[in-house]
């Protein structure tokens, strides 16, 4: 499966689709911070220049859009509404596959949902929090909020491999919302990951994309690179 990857987001040429999961729409209200993080200003600024960057024929958000489980947070209708407006202003499909945090969902959205959406006959894309029903030859998640540390400075980060779940590659993306910390990877073991389509950590390949420089760093699987961490 070729794919790109930018700004926390990844984008799948082969589809013409861009993915990105975890937007916790929400958190910025809820956390226990006195000054507001800037979470509406962020995510719609970055989702506008990836749909600039790319302009994909569809955007899919893999799980987790909103973060609070019983409510709406003050300003997520907003945000949810922004991010839709601008997917459909340059002319792309957006649909939502839900994630746990996603019990309020169907409160303020007004696209499609799809619980594992899939791109052509390979691809399926869905949060990762529960083992999939669909086959596929790649699943694209979200879920665990994957970051490595790397001479002690913690980056997020993707995690792949083309051979994870029953034989299927598994490709995870961090989280597109800033906010949350994120669970460092580096000596995880897959009973670690919440998500049960990771069944062998050490085959997972980290990738880093640098957002000052714009460059992208794939490293070896966990169990070769562990040892220069």
């Amino acid at each position: 499966m070729e794919f790109r990857v930018h700004d926390r987001a990844v984008y799948l040429p082969g589809s013409d689709a861009l993915v990105c999961a975890d937007l916790h729409v929400g958190r910025d209200v809820t956390s226990d911070v006195e000054l507001r993080l800037g979470e509406h200003e962020d995510l719609v600024s970055r989702f506008e220049a990836l749909l600039q960057r790319y302009d994909p024929a569809e955007a899919v958000i893999a799980g987790d859009l909103l973060h609070s489980f019983d409510r709406v947070p003050t300003g997520a209708t907003g945000t949810v509404r922004a991010l839709e407006g601008l997917a459909d202003d340059a002319g792309c499909r957006l649909t939502a596959t839900p994630g746990n945090h996603d019990t309020m969902l169907e409160e303020l959205w007004d696209g499609p949902i799809v619980q594992e959406y899939r791109l052509g006959e390979s691809v399926v894309i869905t949060h990762g929090h529960v083992p999939p029903s669909k086959r596929a030859e790649w699943y694209v998640v979200g879920h665990d909020h994957p970051t490595i540390e790397i001479e002690g400075v913690r980056r997020p980060c993707y995690l792949y491999d083309r051979a994870q779940l029953e034989g299927a590659g598994v490709l995870m993306l961090p989280s597109f919302s800033r906010v949350p910390p994120g669970v460092r990877v580096n000596h995880m073991t897959a009973s670690s990951f919440q998500s049960p389509l990771v069944t062998d950590a050490g085959r997972l390949r980290p990738i880093v994309f640098d957002g000052d420089s714009g460059d992208t760093h794939a490293f070896p699987p966990l169990e070769e690179f562990r040892s220069h961490l």
